[in-house]
């Protein structure tokens, strides 16, 4: 392949450039290099915080039928941090991502970044986490 199979820059109508158009081969050379550094340049581009799905913990609360009290305590597995009511906790440790009315919520520590899972079975609650690779977010 000749160099520019590899490497295409790309132009809109205007002449503007818009983007790099890489090949595969060049991709699977150095994305183990080129992702981190992407991903922390998008972490600056974009918006750090997307709105929490407050709707999705309502309907999750609304349709709660387990068979102990509702509770909004969060902990979190990597780094200990915790809060009796992360709802209502001034310091705000986590980050709601996501709540289903199937019982499994989903939050991001803010300390430490790892996914919190708080899995609401019929009969008791438990905690998993991830910490993410390459300290991603």
């Amino acid at each position: 392949m000749a160099h520019s199979d590899h490497y295409l820059p790309l132009y809109d109508k205007s002449g503007n450039f818009y983007a790099v158009l890489l090949s595969a081969e060049l991709w699977s050379r150095f994305s183990h290099r080129l992702e981190p550094m992407i991903r922390g340049m998008l972490e600056d581009m974009e918006p750090q915080e997307r709105p929490e799905p407050l709707h999705e913990w309502d309907e999750f609360k609304q349709y709660w039928d387990f068979k102990y009290p509702y509770e909004a305590r969060v902990e979190c597995g990597n780094c200990g941090a915790q809060a009796e009511d992360w709802t209502t906790d001034p310091v705000r440790p986590f980050t709601l991502r996501s709540a289903q009315i199937g019982g499994l919520a989903v939050f991001q520590c803010r300390a430490c970044g790892a996914t919190v899972r708080k899995k609401h079975f019929k009969d008791h609650v438990c905690f998993e986490y991830t910490l993410h690779a390459c300290g991603s977010r």
